[in-house]
């Protein structure tokens, strides 16, 4: 039996993301009809006029709701959807001509009820978001974890590239009102329904991510103030992984402050380090700029989810608050 695929794609305040999106849909080397669903989450800058430039060459629904989030709008566009697997993707991506096609590849050999793929930088993107990109997907930074292993040990995949099986989606009620942090949860309910999760290698996006400093530290902030959160719903799920950033912080501060004295040689340690993100980044991007702004991202990235992680395991553990209490601006109400 032919699969069927039905890509989901919650789009906030976004039309030109939406326009690129589609058009990278348009090359897609996939001979099999597949439909795509966009859910507007109660954008003020509509994108309707876009997709109607595209409606005649691409099968696209388009509902437009009030502001729940983007876990509620992905739920609500699953709903709709006619599809075996549902496609869920970011509106600040682009695919490969080869996405689908290695997909369903995968799946019709290997079936899996939950899948994800690894993100990359396009050569269009600017130099802060490939470094960006770096930092998010390097080995030298999150350890593989998003995806760029070729085996990954109960993988958790990522709403900006990531697969579910309208069985799993409706067993589920598919993804919570928490956000970020939506994705790993509903990985974890999956896989603790007995439902399995894979990484699909080959199937990549390129993600464009957050274009300046600010956002990206608020973004992996938010990253590091939901996984405590997530342990708690989930028992069993912490690793002692995720304090690395927080203890990294501590010991860069407190590296910096031992210069004074004349104790250089833990400050060196973390020299040795960034030295070689410098070297791994401008080696693979072919660009010494990029390999400067990497360093910065990187330390920019353990930062934010070192003090975001702290922060919350703080109100959590020691205060004794309620998440939705602690963190409001986390998590989404229904309409």
């Amino acid at each position: 039996m032919k699969l069927e695929y039905s890509f989901i794609i919650p789009v906030y305040n976004r039309p030109g993301e939406i326009r690129e999106l589609l058009q990278s849909m348009l090359a897609l080397d996939f001979t099999r009809p597949f439909e795509i669903v966009i859910v507007e989450d109660g954008s003020s800058k509509s994108s309707e006029e876009i997709i109607k430039e595209f409606q005649q060459q691409l099968n696209i629904s388009y509902y437009y709701k009030k502001n729940t989030g983007p876990g509620h709008s992905r739920n609500y566009g699953m709903r709709y959807a006619k599809g075996d697997y549902f496609i869920i993707l970011d509106s600040d991506v682009l695919l490969p001509p080869d996405y689908l096609k290695y997909i369903d590849g995968f799946l019709t050999h290997t079936y899996c009820d939950c899948f994800g793929g690894p993100d990359a930088a396009h050569p269009s993107f600017s130099n802060t978001q490939k470094a960006i990109d770096y930092a998010m997907t390097s080995f030298l930074s999150t350890g593989g974890i998003r995806g760029k292993k070729s085996s990954v040990n109960k993988f958790e995949p990522r709403s900006f590239n990531m697969g579910i099986s309208r069985k799993a989606f409706e067993a589920t009620g598919g993804f919570g009102l928490i956000h970020p942090g939506e994705d790993p949860d509903l990985s974890l309910r999956l896989q603790k329904e007995g439902y399995q999760t894979c990484l699909i290698p080959d199937a990549k996006v390129f993600h464009k991510r957050r274009i300046d400093w600010n956002k990206f530290y608020h973004q992996v902030e938010k990253f590091g103030m939901v996984r405590p959160i997530l342990n708690s719903w989930h028992p069993g799920s912490g690793k002692i992984t995720y304090w690395f950033p927080t203890l990294f912080t501590a010991g860069f501060i407190l590296s910096i402050l031992l210069l004074s004295t004349g104790f250089w040689w833990f400050f060196g340690l973390y020299l040795i380090y960034f030295i070689l993100v410098f070297l791994d980044s401008a080696i693979k991007n072919k660009s010494v700029s990029i390999g400067l702004f990497s360093v910065y991202a990187v330390l920019v990235q353990f930062v934010g989810y070192g003090y975001g992680f702290f922060k919350s395991v703080w109100q959590l553990k020691v205060l004794k608050k309620n998440p939705e209490i602690a963190f409001p601006n986390l998590f989404f109400k229904h309409a």
